[in-house]
């Protein structure tokens, strides 16, 4: 039985609705057995709307595809293809998009990422699981382009959220292939190898979804096993089998990071100063920067618990000046603390990008554009980060008065991203909208904000600004 977690935010398909489906797939079936491959697409195409967590008629489909392109079949049309490409809010209606493109261009490996990603949204978990295999040796075996590292990320991180543990590693592992010197990757490959140890002895995640969430009974029992110490009894018992097993061994890290862990989960103040105290205490006879780091961190978490608290308190009195200014100040001691404790980070692990990334990301939240920019084009020659740290270099060009060079910055990114609709692309598209606007090219500026709201008709306040740009120029 695959692991309970897994099974949140599945979406399980009643069975009325898979029988439905078989209509269509046996159509689909006897339509492709005569060569009409493109009808048979159709009709599979409608089954799955029905049921798409029908593996079988997936895998089905794709071997149609195949054969369809080895007969001569050609791909879609340019503007069908841009038709299909157009992401809605409709995740069932995204994953049958992507794999339709798939089924007339079966080899092309950004469509699979589309049609996982897609199936992962709307919760299709078992069409995930079909679907990551074939992107992954698809990927692996590509000649032209070569092998792109970022989809064998895209898959790892998938798997993970999954508790695929196994598939995780396998993933992780191409891409720490590719990118030898990441030291975060190489690491993140042993936690998952671990990961899946632990787990290959507690359960099977050899079964399907559909199959996994019919045990009701036995899933509610592992849910509430899974509830991540919320109970204080719990919570309780935790901590004194952890003082215990680093009371007979105080000299191993991992039991005090164990009993850490137990401290800092229960979110209470006494027991987190209790967490810094130890780990201070190991960091000043090791000088091991990692128990320091650690410590860093839960402060960060006591700071975001602290905002939470008053955002909500502001949420409820918004017009209380007092308030507001109170959490203005707060935010920028916030900042300023994750600042300096990033940039303590990045003179640690000088070579690990991602730290280089949230001191530049912190600088440009404190207004130090100038600080921010080169801090943010180191960051971006990681391609994990290109995207982001762009949108925050672009963002802080324009901040900082370097006008071109922020319409340079986005024009750059809307080109090389290949998404569209997703959060970073209207990111990408909204504030080259704003940066043209400071240009004055009003109308470029209107196309741009017209595009995001075509994604996203609330999105900011494109509808304001297209309204303004608009009434201005009559």
């Amino acid at each position: 039985m695959a692991e309970v977690s897994t099974i949140r935010g599945y979406q399980d398909i009643p069975e009325a609705e898979q029988t439905k489906a078989k209509v269509f797939f046996e159509h689909g079936r006897a339509k492709a057995a005569t060569g009409n491959y493109d009808y048979a697409i159709e009709m599979y195409l409608n089954g799955l709307k029905l049921d798409p967590e029908a593996v079988d008629a997936h895998q089905a489909l794709r071997e149609i595809a195949l054969r369809r392109k080895v007969s001569g079949g050609k791909d879609l049309g340019m503007f069908e293809k841009m038709k299909l490409k157009k992401p809605t809010r409709d995740d069932k209606e995204n994953l049958l998009s992507a794999e339709k493109l798939l089924s007339y261009d079966p080899g092309n490996t950004d469509v699979m990422v589309s049609v996982l990603q897609a199936a992962h949204r709307g919760g299709y978990y078992d069409t995930v699981m079909w679907m990551g295999p074939i992107l992954l040796k698809a990927n692996e075996e590509s000649i032209k382009p070569a092998p792109d590292v970022n989809k064998f990320l895209i898959l790892k991180d998938v798997y993970k959220t999954l508790g695929r543990w196994k598939e995780a590693a396998e993933a992780c592992a191409r891409a720490a292939q590719m990118r030898q010197e990441d030291m975060d990757l190489q690491r993140e490959l042993k936690d998952l190898g671990a990961q899946q140890t632990m787990n290959e002895g507690n359960y099977s995640a050899g079964g399907s979804f559909r199959d996994s969430i019919r045990d009701r009974d036995k899933q509610q029992k592992l849910m509430n096993s899974d509830k991540d110490l919320q109970d204080a009894d719990v919570q309780a018992q935790f901590i004194r089998d952890a003082e215990e097993q680093y009371a007979a061994d105080p000299n191993e890290a991992g039991k005090l990071m164990k009993l850490v862990d137990a401290l800092v989960k229960t979110e209470d103040p006494d027991k987190e100063n209790r967490a810094v105290e130890l780990l201070q205490a190991w960091y000043d006879k090791s000088r091991q920067y990692r128990f320091r780091m650690t410590i860093g961190d839960i402060h960060m978490r006591q700071f975001s618990r602290m905002e939470r608290g008053k955002r909500e308190a502001l949420k409820a009195n918004p017009k209380d000046e007092t308030l507001r200014k109170d959490y203005i100040d707060f935010m920028r001691e916030k900042t300023e603390f994750e600042l300096n404790e990033f940039k303590a980070r990045v003179d640690a692990y000088p070579t690990e990008t991602k730290y280089k990334f949230e001191v530049g990301r912190r600088q440009f939240e404190l207004g130090q554009f100038d600080e921010a920019i080169p801090t943010l084009q180191q960051s971006r020659n990681d391609p994990k980060f290109r995207y982001k740290a762009g949108i925050y270099l672009g963002r802080s060009f324009l901040e900082g008065g370097y006008i071109d060079e922020a319409d340079d910055t986005f024009a750059q990114l809307i080109n090389d991203y290949q998404m569209r609709g997703d959060a970073d692309s209207k990111e990408m598209y909204y504030w080259r909208g704003r940066t043209l606007e400071k240009k004055n090219g009003v109308q470029d500026a209107i196309k741009h904000y017209s595009q995001v709201a075509q994604w996203d008709f609330n999105y900011r306040d494109v509808q304001a600004r297209i309204k303004a740009l608009r009434a201005a120029g009559k």
